[in-house]
């Protein structure tokens, strides 16, 4: 799918992939599962670009609905992967921290789980070798990719700005769609580490000014990236209070 002269995605709402296109060759954002490859494939016949076009993949963060296709790049290509080195661990099938209890509505559970199974969620082959990428890094691949700390949903999470394309990528830092309750806009995501410093971290997004926000599960958001951030930050605040009534019943 294009959304832009030069941004491409893949995969859908419940899992995204993003691609950067420029004469200097193509950056792929986040992995998606392991059977997304040929939505890969065929997305860069279509712009006209083969695999030896990909230049870098940059994870947002490690877990494995993000890390998907990278290590067959990497490895059967000479791609190489970028990470931030608190998440190197988990991109190379670490431990994930216990969380807490998710809200789930059976039907948005269920379509989630499905469409794992069907892109190969259960074969994700992990990474065994990554570049670090640390905040504040420009990386030297096609867009210039510039790193910015998101930690929250992980230890190691990033943002991705890329002024070419006027978008910043979010992976987990936010959702537009929950892949759990099937609320669609933008709210916080869930299976998140630390779920307040996730929130807090969105504020280091705003200096961008970017008009595409662009997270790894839900529709690409195109209203700039203030109205994103005040939109989750609203969401999360109506939640504690519906979270604090609850209690005191």
């Amino acid at each position: 799918m294009r959304l832009g002269p030069s941004l491409h995605r893949i995969g859908s709402d419940i899992i995204a992939v993003y691609l950067i296109d420029t004469a200097d060759g193509v950056t792929v954002i986040d992995a998606g599962l392991a059977g997304h490859w040929p939505e890969l494939v065929a997305e860069l016949e279509s712009m006209g670009r083969t695999l030896s076009d990909v230049k870098g993949v940059v994870l947002t963060h490690g877990d494995s609905d993000h890390v998907g296709f990278a290590e067959r790049l990497r490895r059967d290509h000479g791609v190489p992967v970028y990470v931030h080195p608190a998440d190197a661990a988990r991109a190379k099938g670490g431990d994930k921290p216990s969380i807490a209890r998710q809200q789930m509505k059976l039907g948005a559970a269920l379509s989630f789980v499905v469409y794992s199974l069907r892109k190969n969620g259960l074969r994700t082959t992990h990474l065994t070798e990554v570049h670090e990428a640390y905040e504040g890094d420009t990386l030297a691949l096609p867009g210039s990719p510039q790193i910015i700390g998101l930690p929250g949903h992980s230890a190691g999470s990033i943002a991705i700005y890329v002024p070419l394309v006027d978008a910043v990528f979010v992976g987990d830092g936010l959702t537009t769609r929950h892949v759990l309750t099937g609320q669609v806009g933008p709210q916080p995501a869930p299976f998140t580490d630390d779920p307040d410093q996730a929130i807090a971290s969105l504020r280091v997004l705003l200096p961008t000014g970017a008009q595409w926000v662009l997270p790894g599960h839900g529709a690409p958001w195109s209203g700039g990236v203030a109205a994103a951030v005040a939109a989750v930050e609203a969401a999360a605040t109506a939640a504690a209070a519906r979270a604090a009534r609850a209690a005191r019943r």
